[in-house]
């Protein structure tokens, strides 16, 4: 019989107001997940406290990294039979429900993140506080796994916050910071850390009645109205995935809908999408995100806090932009301020958006200072070189920047083709010299390939590598070749594309075929996003110097380069494409044979070295081009197919 003299996840302490302070901090884990034998612990507090109730318990977490990061997801790939699912649902619905039954008052502190599990149980408590720091974040992000919040989520949010909302979270996996939090009547408070403890304290104490859902949201939660909400996000659904690649998202519709959220009086449900394609294929997603996170994760690294950005085009304001963001100065250099000003007006834009407090704003905003003199070379510990494609001129910068640098700051390139051999050429230190490739929208893309060559440092790439983490950006290290990896792939998939408009099929019929396979955006309007221009160029480089397309090179020859220029394979208007009409039959078979050449591009790519395997080469593609994570990768999607 486990005692709490015993435990190893939680630790329980009563004051001598007989307040109850129940601390999770997982041994042996740098975050807190619940597992069956962290959750087996919580049972055994709960019987303590039912034998000695206290005054109330406050729930809070003994990490820095978060209050509770969700559930366990390796039990999830560990689920071989429906026994074993439907016992890991149970699990969590009724030590949830026991919590939510007890005669005390119970309070969630949530400190960072509280994701899936860790919100299904601080819902289960009377009262939530969040601390009121950037770091906060709660969500429901099963739907992104192929599963569901069957441990009390689709009960009991939507009865807080009322229906669309509620619906709105679980079937978008979108997180809240602390004062959306708020707002929404998610939580109680956002409070200052300083006053945390004793903000807990009062909460718990104050007798007054847990918040519930009021207005049209709470109505939503009723029949008939219920059916009428339920209903409308189905076809929202079915909008987004006319093919149901994703099943989780209309079993949470109708779990909420039909079973109050209970998942256990659906046990066929429960099988379905546990033993689903896309919940295996999810979860390894997930996975694979993780080692890329681990990438940047570099021990003994040391941090960058000052970056100087040469290139105050988009991507180079951008990247600047970003990084202020994220925490660091930044120092942005061009040839006058004239050239500079719209980088600097795009941040505003991004830090006003990003950061809804106009303090924190103001504070990003000033950590980017505009630099046409370069006096910021000096002080960085990063420099990032992200003028246009052009050989020659980056390395004669390069001889300007380097006597000025300092000792141990690294060199960046930003190039998308060029290779490390040749820019490098010239310098004192070339084994300083790393790529650090960036995506466009530099703002949106998770992904940075961390270019190296033969003579690059190891130290180099690892404080590369650890410079992406620290801006929240996955590292994908991958060896100086034409392309790189994500380009390299793209390039054969859009031209493909081209070729069948060639052959009498309209723009938004090829790109509608992939949006229903589960590209996040067509490949006409992918290379319109990219630009024309660009995408002859990476085409010839990694075509041997093929003939292009007809459509793209007359739509070059009229100086149609797509978004940039206002029209491409579409006409755009304030940043967005015009689709005119109705999108005509795709021909059978037309998504698999545009996404062929991609997934022989992927495994040359991994067969040439240019990345360490094939589940890191899936794993850039997804993250670098949004190729449907349903399939979980191009190399896993073939071999799948051909089991």
């Amino acid at each position: 019989m486990t005692t709490l003299d015993s435990l190893s996840h939680w630790r329980l302490d009563r004051d001598a107001d007989g307040l109850a302070w129940l601390t999770f901090d997982r041994a042996g884990s740098a975050v807190n997940a619940l597992s069956a034998d962290t959750m087996a612990e919580l049972a055994t507090v709960l019987d303590a406290l039912d034998a000695q109730p206290p005054k109330g318990l406050v729930i809070r977490s003994g990490k820095p990294t978060g209050f509770i990061v969700g559930a366990d997801v390796n039990e999830f790939a560990e689920l071989n039979t429906p026994e074993q699912g439907r016992a890991l649902v149970a699990r969590g619905w009724n030590l949830f429900n026991r919590l939510a039954a007890v005669r005390y008052p119970t309070l969630a502190l949530i400190q960072g993140h509280c994701l899936g599990g860790g919100l299904e149980l601080a819902l289960a408590c009377r009262y939530r506080l969040v601390e009121d720091a950037p770091g906060a974040s709660l969500a429901l992000p099963e739907v992104m796994l192929g599963i569901f919040p069957g441990w009390g989520g689709m009960l009991r949010l939507p009865a807080l916050i009322g229906a669309p909302a509620a619906l709105d979270m679980m079937l978008t996996g979108r997180g809240a910071d602390a004062r959306r939090a708020a707002t929404l009547g998610l939580v109680d408070a956002r409070v200052p850390t300083r006053l945390l403890q004793a903000a807990a304290r009062g909460m718990v104490l104050s007798g007054k009645p847990p918040r519930r859902a009021r207005g049209l949201g709470a109505w939503l939660n009723r029949w008939p109205l219920k059916a009428v909400a339920a209903n409308r996000a189905r076809k929202q659904i079915a909008a987004k995935d006319p093919l149901r690649h994703y099943p989780a998202a209309p079993a949470i519709v109708d779990l909420w809908e039909k079973h109050g959220g209970n998942a256990l009086q659906a046990p066929a449900l429960i099988d379905g999408i546990i033993a689903s394609d896309t919940a295996r294929n999810l979860l390894r997603v997930f996975r694979l995100q993780e080692r890329l996170k681990a990438n940047g994760r570099q021990a003994g690294a040391p941090p960058v806090r000052h970056v100087h950005v040469v290139g105050a085009g988009v991507m180079g304001g951008d990247i600047a932009a970003w990084c202020a963001l994220k925490g660091m100065t930044v120092t942005l250099q061009d040839q006058d301020m004239a050239r500079i000003a719209p980088a600097i007006k795009r941040a505003a834009t991004l830090f006003s958006r990003r950061l809804k407090d106009r303090r924190a704003a103001r504070a990003a905003f000033d950590r980017l200072v505009p630099d046409p003199a370069g006096g910021g070379v000096p002080l960085a510990d990063l420099v990032i070189e992200a003028i246009s494609e052009n050989p020659e001129a980056k390395r004669g910068l390069y001889q300007a920047l380097e006597p000025r640098m300092k000792a141990d700051a690294l060199l960046a390139t930003n190039t998308s083709s060029l290779s490390l051999e040749t820019l490098r050429g010239g310098l004192a230190r070339p084994e300083r010299l790393v790529g650090i490739h960036f995506f466009n929208p530099v703002a949106k893309m998770p992904l940075v390939e961390v270019v190296h060559a033969d003579g690059t440092a190891e130290a180099t790439l690892a404080r590369a590598c650890a410079f992406v983490g620290q801006i929240g950006k996955l590292a994908l290290p991958v060896r100086s070749a034409p392309g790189f990896l994500v380009n390299a792939v793209l390039a054969p998939y859009m031209l493909q594309a081209m070729r069948s408009v060639d052959e009498g099929l309209s723009p938004a019929t090829v790109d509608s075929a992939m949006v229903a396979f589960g590209m996040p955006m067509g490949p006409l309007e992918l290379a319109d996003t990219v630009g024309l221009d660009i995408a002859r160029a990476a085409g010839q480089e990694l075509a041997g110097g093929a003939e292009p397309p007809r459509c793209l090179a007359e739509k070059l020859a009229r100086g149609d380069l797509g978004k940039k220029s206002g029209r491409g394979f579409y006409a755009w208007r304030d940043g967005k494409p015009v689709k005119e009409g109705q999108p005509g039959q795709a021909p059978a078979g037309l998504a698999e044979r545009l996404i062929q050449p991609l997934i022989d591009a992927t495994r040359e790519r991994v067969e040439a070295g240019v990345v360490a395997d094939a589940d890191l080469a899936d794993a850039g593609v997804i993250f670098g081009t949004g190729f449907a994570p349903f399939t979980g990768g191009p190399l896993h999607y073939q071999s799948s197919r051909s089991a």
